[in-house]
């Protein structure tokens, strides 16, 4: 595991006192926190409700608990449908069976790049995943199996939620780069502590500027300033996750928390 040396406090310790906390939900949907079909089909351009956790320092997060405790990781060898018994076709993940349209158990062999039919890489059209996830919706949506068997329902619940899950997770920098470094088997220890000084006292200017600012202009400007600082945090990413340098891609994504997380407070205040 990457591990940086415990030089100043931790994160959440610091911004503590910085920002409020944002609330925890949990990452599992059960059929009643699933939006309806028809509010998945309205939405242009916008990433659905916050069901997901949010990946801020102080919260718990972990992709293998999107789904039930039912759900079992599939052998990846499993290519035959549960209830018609016909095999797999074509290279689309085997969410759902075209031959008789029944929605299939989880599998979480199937990442979430191979959902949306991605390579796996942090850099992305993330235009193209609305129109992708929509398709899913369409096949996968609880609304769908209502008079289905139970199991089949259990079936679309834990689907439609990871699809819901995985969509939110590759729309955003800091969640798409948290778990491409999961899948490296590199996990982002969120009570890391701050090991760069020079961050440790940017954070504490930033709190004091958002304090004082004497007009929503003044808060513009800072908010502005915070989302160039996680562009540059972002390409810093990229480049350390190419070279396989995990450690410094940790590092991008500690600062990546701390300015997004400014920056969306900013917003609130303006």
């Amino acid at each position: 595991m990457y591990k940086t040396k415990k030089l100043c406090a931790p994160l959440s310790t610091v911004f503590r006192g910085v920002l409020p906390t944002t609330r925890r939900l949990s990452p599992y949907l059960s059929n009643s926190q699933i939006p309806s079909l028809s509010s998945h089909l309205q939405t242009s351009s916008r990433v659905p409700p916050r069901y997901a956790v949010h990946f801020l320092p102080n919260s718990n997060f972990s992709f293998q608990n999107l789904c039930s405790q039912s759900a079992a990781k599939l052998d990846s060898s499993t290519k035959r449908c549960w209830n018609c018994v016909a095999d797999k076709t074509g290279t689309t993940p085997f969410l759902y069976c075209d031959s008789c349209r029944s929605i299939q158990p989880v599998d979480l062999s199937i990442d979430y790049f191979q959902i949306f039919g991605l390579e796996k890489k942090y850099e992305i059209e993330v235009d193209g995943l609305e129109g992708k996830y929509k398709d899913w919706q369409k096949k996968l949506h609880p609304d769908l199996v209502h008079s289905k068997s139970e199991k089949e329902r259990g079936y679309a619940a834990e689907q439609s939620a990871r699809v819901i899950d995985a969509y939110r997770t590759l729309s955003k920098p800091l969640s798409r780069a948290i778990y491409i470094l999961r899948l490296e088997g590199v996990d982002v220890d969120e009570e890391q502590t701050v090991s760069d000084p020079e961050l440790l006292s940017e954070i504490m200017e930033i709190r004091e500027a958002v304090e004082e600012a004497p007009d929503s202009q003044a808060l513009n400007q800072i908010q502005s300033k915070m989302e160039e600082k996680l562009e540059e945090s972002s390409n810093s990413f990229v480049n350390a996750y190419q070279s396989r340098n995990f450690d410094e891609a940790v590092a991008c994504i500690q600062r990546m928390t701390y300015y997004q997380r400014a920056s969306e407070e900013i917003l609130k205040k303006l």
